[in-house]
């Protein structure tokens, strides 16, 4: 590289990197084997000790020395700390230094010298809030994706494991990462994923993961069912790599995405494998029956008020003893939103008063409110526990499925009394089972196609495979 091509790239890369604007874009101009040398990196993601360590060694390098003659020599014989490669592109590595890279320029070199210096900032990597066990692991992923596809190796230690690279974004450039087993996964599926990364014409993915999902599957909004697995769980992901599944990992995201994803796959948690499998079957049964009561819990009792001739003596008690004040249908209503409303006041509440709002909500909204007259203690009753049954499922985009579904079951049995449950029931299960994942599988698989051996392993936990 000649001294004017030397200055173009300098140049060059001050510009793209905006030296002079940026405070945090340095520029560190220095002298090894008695030629100029320029570095650029972004400050806050180098580490500081490993680049005073290499810096140190480079300033004892002569100019006689053989490993001045050219970047490849360089690179051989003086980088010996650190991940390094070569580059011609100037425009890639400033993509690179803006990843959290260090590029070095040596006037006489014909190319760019790339030394993976970077560590990014991260919190401790701890068990997630959701998805919490009673044995097993509990650690979590974190923000950062070589931190998490370690963690993903740590207990995979296999040959066959892949761990494939993308940027997508032409102006985040974000890090995406397909993993998967090279020996057990569907071509065809990881084919169409790897073909989408490839060519994915997006400006930025925003909000990470939601702007991957969205770009996977871009006319899915009318649907509410999750065809998308999300778990922070890294000894989750592993298991679902071993069973021929493929992970997606986006880096400052601290859960990963599976595919393919059936609803059965959506229901599965870590707790029905780290327990016997009598306990696990137990759990996971008990995990249905309430995904089921969720979804027709109150609808059922307000098709019963609608025709109370259809209740036998025995079950009498589920009648009202007084006329309500407010019908029944706009109490359960407004329930289903006051719920969604407390969610979010607790989410912007801070944690030391947290416990406080629930309380007072509590009070206020249980006790208060059906003395008021504005609500039946049965219609207390019935959505308190849908609410906590919200909190049964691992899922959270399940659970607001189930809350649509629920709240278009409850307005057709209020228009049209026991015809509009049916229709609305029939509807549902229609749209579930006419959806299909990502591979193209149906999304009840194997209710429909109907398969017993396969669907009674989704309903009783199995034994763990031997190998």
């Amino acid at each position: 590289m000649s001294s004017e091509a030397f200055q173009h790239y300098t140049t060059r890369l001050r510009t793209l990197l905006h030296t002079d604007r940026n405070f945090d874009s340095i520029c560190r101009v220095v002298s090894i084997g008695g030629r100029q040398a320029v570095f650029f990196l972004i400050d806050g993601f180098g580490k500081d000790d490993l680049f005073e360590k290499i810096l140190e060694f480079f300033y004892s390098i002569q100019p006689d020395d053989r490993a001045m003659t050219g970047a490849d020599a360089f690179l051989v014989r003086a980088v010996p700390y650190c991940e390094a490669e070569t580059c011609h592109d100037v425009e890639q590595a400033a993509t690179a230094v803006l990843s959290g890279m260090t590029c070095l320029a040596v006037d006489g070199f014909d190319k760019l010298l790339l030394l993976d210096l970077r560590t990014y900032p991260q919190r401790e990597n701890a068990e997630p809030e959701k998805d919490k066990v009673l044995r097993g692991s509990h650690d979590g992923f974190v923000e950062t994706l070589v931190m998490n596809t370690s963690l993903i190796r740590r207990r995979i230690r296999s040959s066959a494991l892949r761990m494939e690279y993308y940027s997508v974004g032409t102006a985040s450039h974000t890090d995406v990462c397909l993993c998967y087993m090279d020996d057990r996964v569907d071509r065809v599926l990881l084919q169409k994923l790897q073909s989408i990364l490839s060519h994915a014409r997006v400006d930025s993915l925003t909000m990470n993961q939601e702007s991957l999902c969205e770009l996977l599957l871009p006319h899915r909004w009318l649907n509410p069912f999750p065809r998308f697995k999300f778990t922070e769980r890294p000894d989750t992901a592993a298991a679902q790599v071993l069973e021929g599944d493929v992970v997606i990992l986006v880096d400052n995201s601290p859960s990963v995405i599976t595919l393919p994803t059936t609803i059965f796959d959506v229901l599965e948690e870590a707790n029905d494998y780290y327990f016997p499998p009598v306990t696990g079957t137990y759990l996971r049964l008990v995990r249905f029956a309430v995904l089921i009561l969720m979804l027709l819990l109150t609808p059922t009792w307000l098709l019963l008020l609608e025709h109370p001739g259809w209740v036998p003596d025995s079950l009498s008690f589920l009648l009202l003893k007084e006329p309500p004040n407010v019908p029944v249908f706009w109490q359960l209503v407004i329930l289903e939103l006051g719920i969604d409303g407390l969610k979010l006041a607790t989410l912007g509440t801070p944690e030391k008063l947290s416990t406080s709002l629930s309380v007072v909500a509590g009070i206020v909204v249980g006790d208060f409110a059906v003395q008021s007259g504005w609500f039946s203690a049965e219609s207390m009753l019935y959505m308190a526990f849908v609410a906590l049954g919200g909190f049964n499922q691992p899922s959270y985009e399940l659970s607001y499925a189930m809350k649509f579904a629920r709240l278009f079951l409850l307005a057709m049995t209020w228009l049209f009394g026991g015809w509009g449950y049916a229709l609305a029931l029939a509807l549902i299960f229609l749209t579930m089972a006419t959806t299909k994942t990502f591979s193209g599988t149906p999304y009840l698989d194997p209710l429909l196609p109907f398969r017993w051996s396969r669907l009674r392993d989704r309903l009783v936990r199995p034994r763990l495979r031997r190998y």
